[in-house]
């Protein structure tokens, strides 16, 4: 069976994937921890989108998975989309959700400095929590949010502050029109963190491109609505 790898975003882990174990009724699911996150928190941060990019390319090349669909979450949805530029023959279809091409995050809830400021200010768990609020539509008062925030909890600070300077430092503007993978943009049209324009942004780019917004969602679709969610991106992916 072909592989779908799914690569969490910023202080996320493979742990948030748990909704999604009906993905892997068709193909195996591969849910990685980025160094600094996650079951990966003791390892060195990385402070680049593409050396994001290219410690996975290496870990999928020493697991012996060479061709795989793929998926990415925010700040994991710029590392495939660096992926993809590195490695096209590798990634059969591609999946972006929530995330856009502008690390800066124009109209984020706030920007990237001001997380920098307040993280070093505030610490790690509390920048944890605090922004792990914002990716629910209910924020703290969403069932989901203790779990997720416990997985965010996990990061320290230096990878905090390295996530964010990637991020900060990355755009791949350039890079959407040679992305030849079948892709789908998919959204929930209340997200605080990447807004409308960028999302559109990456539908209109790609050449083959198709979108899908969830109403009354947040930035975790995948935990606020699982089972649409699953839907989606298996009625995407198709059959192997």
């Amino acid at each position: 069976m072909k592989p779908l790898v799914l690569v969490h975003g910023f202080m996320g882990g493979s742990a948030q994937w748990a909704s999604q174990g009906a993905l892997g009724q068709r193909r195996d699911l591969i849910c990685l921890d980025l160094p600094g996150f996650g079951k990966n928190a003791g390892m060195a941060p990385v402070n680049s989108i593409p050396a994001f990019a290219e410690w996975v390319l290496a870990e999928l090349t020493q697991r012996g998975v060479k061709r795989f669909d793929l998926l990415g979450h925010s700040m994991g949805g710029m590392i495939v989309q660096e992926m993809t530029r590195l490695a096209p023959g590798r990634v059969d279809r591609l999946v972006l959700y929530g995330t856009g091409a502008v690390g800066v995050l124009p109209g984020r809830f706030e920007s990237i400095e001001t997380s920098m400021r307040r993280a070093r200010a505030d610490g790690a768990t509390v920048t944890a929590r605090r922004i792990a609020a914002t990716w629910f539509l209910r924020r703290e008062a969403a069932a989901e949010f203790p779990a997720c925030a416990a997985i965010a909890e996990e990061s320290g600070l230096p990878a905090i502050l390295a996530g964010l300077e990637a991020m900060q430092e990355w755009s791949g503007l350039g890079h959407l029109a040679s992305i030849t993978a079948p892709t789908l943009v998919l959204w929930g049209d209340c997200d605080r963190t990447y807004p409308w324009p960028q999302v559109e942004r990456l539908w209109q780019s790609i050449p083959t491109c198709n979108l899908a917004v969830v109403p009354a969602c947040a930035h975790a679709v995948h935990l606020e609505r699982p089972r649409l969610f699953n839907q989606l991106v298996s009625g995407f992916l198709g059959e192997d």
